[in-house]
């Protein structure tokens, strides 16, 4: 009988908290762009007699953090001396938290693409910094230490996640989360949000856990995937081989898609936690964590859900209209503004408005075509003002000027042309001109009616009414 197997996923995040500076300097936090060891200073380096002094803005953000998982912020956390010795590294040791953390407890429950919910524990969530960077260069070891001393939230997770598919949709709403509430850019490819993925299988009905080997250096939600899944591959074909699986460190290669073996994998005893002796213990007050948590906004998917029930939109709209906090704003400004249909908005938003996002690579909050002027232009094609098609190419003209919409029907006359006569007498020269056509359509080939629609649209300019255009037609191509 074949054994089936269950994966057993934990996964290990490193958020970058974006402050203007480090966590224990001043020195700029965000060094994406610049030149190696230009961000620096003593303490982030390490020299003798520097003392670290806490960045409170850093500890607001892990607060904002820990609430929205559902966190308990403790109201009193300290910092510990994680030793290890690494180049980039520069003191020996890493200022991070270990037994008394800012937060305990928390959870993420979050939606499947099939609709099911799955529900993930976090175990760990503490502050720490950031070591720097190194890079291999013709046989040579290079260190940028720009990174030493940026501002971290790690996050650890329950042994929760059972593939690979469920570990993406996790880092995916996490991201989702973390921009939201403002706290991270949460950019895998600079290194704003990076993950770690502890695997190991079981037969499926066990409770039991095995080894693990721990994935690193997964700089994408793609890689994430791809990574985890070759790796429950490779334990699978290990065990129905008879072999044991070691708790190795495994570094991922996204450009060749294989794993290969780092070093053993670290216990917490390799790293001869002890309290640091140059900080003072962090004491949270019921008064600051009642005025940083006011800030707290409506979480995603609480508004998705809202959006749902409140506006009987579709899951599916939903879910894209609060990808990103600045679009379900946008949506909302634009639907009180309009006071009608929320689905007929939504669309527009998802069809048209979103389309422009994308292309000009901005968020919603940056259009020119603000709320009241998407709801302008809505209300003129529900008043016959101007038609769809032309509704459509003055967004863009909008965009473009960043002119109120009815200034621009106004100036261009692009109003709708409703009028009966000039119409009829349009549809009676194209039935004269295209007497082919028009035998066609009496045979039976009635989709034609549509290329007749065009070619009075087109001599129109686009401003024709199409229904009025389409009632004239069939009364003259039905004779």
């Amino acid at each position: 009988m074949t054994t089936e197997y269950e994966a057993v996923i934990g996964l290990e995040t490193h958020i970058q908290l974006n402050t203007l500076t480090k966590i224990f300097c001043p020195c700029k936090a965000d060094s994406w762009n610049d030149p190696p060891n230009t961000n620096i200073c003593p303490v982030c380096t390490g020299l003798p007699g520097v003392l670290p002094v806490l960045n409170k803005v850093a500890v607001e953000k892990a607060m904002l953090l820990a609430a929205a998982m559902n966190a308990e912020i403790q109201p009193l956390s300290y910092f510990d001396r994680k030793n290890y010795f690494y180049p980039d590294l520069p003191k020996g040791y890493q200022i991070s938290q270990y037994n008394m953390p800012i937060a305990r407890g928390g959870y993420l429950v979050f939606p499947m693409p099939d609709g099911s919910e799955r529900k993930v524990t976090i175990q760990k969530l503490h502050l720490e910094e950031d070591a720097g960077k190194t890079k291999n260069d013709f046989e040579q070891r290079l260190i940028d230490f720009n990174r030493c001393g940026v501002p971290l939230v790690e996050m650890v997770t329950g042994p929760d996640l059972h593939s690979a598919d469920e570990a993406a949709q996790y880092i995916i709403r996490l991201r989702q989360l973390l921009r939201w509430i403002g706290i991270s850019e949460a950019d895998m490819e600079k290194g704003h949000l990076r993950c770690d993925a502890n695997v190991s299988i079981r037969p499926k009905g066990s409770t039991i856990l095995n080894p693990k080997t721990e994935i690193k250096n997964v700089n994408s939600i793609v890689a994430v995937r791809d990574a985890i899944q070759t790796e429950i591959q490779r334990q699978i074909r290990e065990v129905e081989a008879g072999n044991r699986i070691e708790a190795w460190t495994l570094e991922w290669d996204e450009e060749s898609a294989i794993l290969r073996k780092m070093r053993s994998k670290e216990t917490e005893a390799d790293y001869r936690y002890f309290r640091e002796p140059d900080l003072l213990s962090l004491q949270i007050d019921d008064d600051w964590k009642t005025a940083v948590l006011s800030t707290l906004p409506e979480l995603p998917l609480q508004r998705r859900l809202r959006f749902v029930q409140q506006y009987s939109l579709p899951l599916y709209d939903a879910d894209i209209l609060t990808s990103e906090r600045s679009l379900s704003e946008y949506f909302e400004s634009a639907l009180h503004i309009y006071g009608g249909d929320p689905k007929r908005v939504s669309n527009w938003i998802i069809n048209d408005v979103l389309r422009m996002i994308n292309e000009l690579g901005i968020s919603a909050a940056e259009l020119k075509i603000t709320p009241s002027y998407l709801a302008q232009i809505i209300r003129m094609v529900d008043e016959n003002v101007i038609n769809t098609s032309t509704a459509k190419a003055l967004l863009d003209k909008v965009q473009n000027s960043g002119k109120e919409p009815s200034l621009i029907v106004a100036e261009e006359g692009l109003g709708k042309v409703s009028d009966e006569s000039t119409i009829e007498a349009i549809i009676l020269q194209l039935v004269t001109d295209n007497p082919d056509q028009v035998a066609s359509y009496r045979k039976g080939k009635i989709g034609l009616i549509g290329w007749f629609v065009g070619q009075v649209m087109k001599q129109t300019n686009g401003k024709a009414d199409a229904q009025l255009t389409r009632s004239i037609l069939e009364k003259y191509l039905n004779e």
